[in-house]
């Protein structure tokens, strides 16, 4: 008896420690380790060319004093394909904006990424849409965009369709499509609708899509919005 006691209490012992070891490696699966080629600052940001296991890329950050050759981590990273960067006159094929980098992977989850985020200047961050003059049918299964951002709060966390225009379409950027849809209504300014979706759209095109309603959404790098429609498919 004493014997089957201690056989699982080494099982126990055993079967913890893998556990713990396997949850330490999924929480550092998602850290980034980069070495500094270039350093550029710029209002708000600076954007580090580096090296991540042999490959080239762009790294934006909240402003710090990097230095070249230095190593630093960083954890997530919103990619942003064809970037353009006004300030300094230049298209980035690729880069990543990080709300959070330090020379200390272990200090990456005790930063207050709330407060690291600064103002940038770079407006075309999070793109600029203007409002056009669209002229959508009513439907009586079809949220308004005016109606939705009216009384948002009633909406959060259930499905809806959405019928309208797309006015801007940015695709596979963090796993996911982005499609900008207006349908002609607004409320006190908000015109315009964030959608996610894996569905392939063309600016222009009228469409209806169906999706979840999720309010005060965060994805970090200034990508934050009091509304959005997430996971939507086209309704045919």
């Amino acid at each position: 008896m004493k014997k089957l006691i201690a056989l699982l209490i080494v099982v126990v012992v055993f079967t913890s420690c893998n556990s713990k070891k396997k949850n330490l490696q999924a929480m550092q699966t998602d850290i980034h380790k980069i070495t500094v080629q270039e350093v550029v600052q710029v209002s708000g940001y600076t954007y580090l060319r580096a090296q991540e296991d042999g490959v080239e890329k762009w790294v934006a950050a909240p402003t710090i004093q990097a230095e070249v050759g230095k190593t630093y981590y960083f954890k997530k990273g919103l990619e942003m394909p064809n970037f353009e960067s006004k300030e300094l006159n230049k298209t980035f094929e690729t880069i990543y904006f990080v709300d959070q980098i330090s020379e200390d992977q272990n200090s990456l989850g005790t930063m207050n990424t709330n407060s690291v985020i600064p103002e940038s200047t770079e407006q075309n961050i999070k793109p600029v849409i203007e409002k056009e003059t669209i002229n959508i049918e009513a439907s009586k299964d079809v949220t308004t965009i005016g109606n939705l951002f009216k009384d948002f709060k009633s909406f959060d966390g259930k499905t809806i369709k959405v019928k309208g225009k797309v006015t801007k379409f940015n695709a596979a950027i963090m796993n996911k499509n982005w499609i900008h849809v207006q349908d002609g209504t607004d409320f006190n300014g908000d015109f315009d609708l964030t959608i996610t979706s894996m569905e392939e759209v063309k600016v222009g095109d009228i469409i209806t899509l169906e999706g979840k309603v999720t309010l005060n959404k965060d994805f970090g790098a200034g990508y934050s919005y009091k509304v959005i429609v997430e996971d939507a498919v086209l309704i045919k």
